[in-house]
């Protein structure tokens, strides 16, 4: 046996004496208990109903195919509004450079 294969066989045991030990609590041997039961229902619902589990599936993926594409809009019309903004900048830029320089002449042409 390699030492690799010596290894996980250590970590698996180590997993089990784990969980073995923490079993050993009421509380988590009821909690343990209680959610194998649950996931045990789940499975066998999902068994009994391979139609409303592929119907839940399908209506999941359209969903989530539809929240993919809203994002994808949005983030294409954040895109194009960012252009927007640099394409525009330049002439703000200027517009207030300009409006700055009218201001500042007509200050000096008043002190005088």
């Amino acid at each position: 046996m390699g030492s690799t294969d010596k290894f996980w066989k250590g970590i698996l045991l180590g997993a089990i004496a784990g969980g073995a030990i923490s079993l050993l609590d009421r509380e988590t041997r009821n909690a343990v208990a209680a959610s194998c039961k649950s996931g045990a229902k789940n499975v066998a619902h999902f068994i009994t109903h391979p139609n409303e589990t592929a119907e839940k599936l399908i209506n999941t993926t359209a969903q989530l195919r539809s929240t993919v594409e809203q994002v994808s809009e949005d983030v294409s019309f954040i895109a194009e509004k960012v252009e927007e903004l640099r394409e525009v900048t330049p002439t703000v830029v200027g517009i207030v450079h300009d409006t700055k320089e009218a201001f500042i002449k007509d200050h000096d042409e008043e002190d005088v």
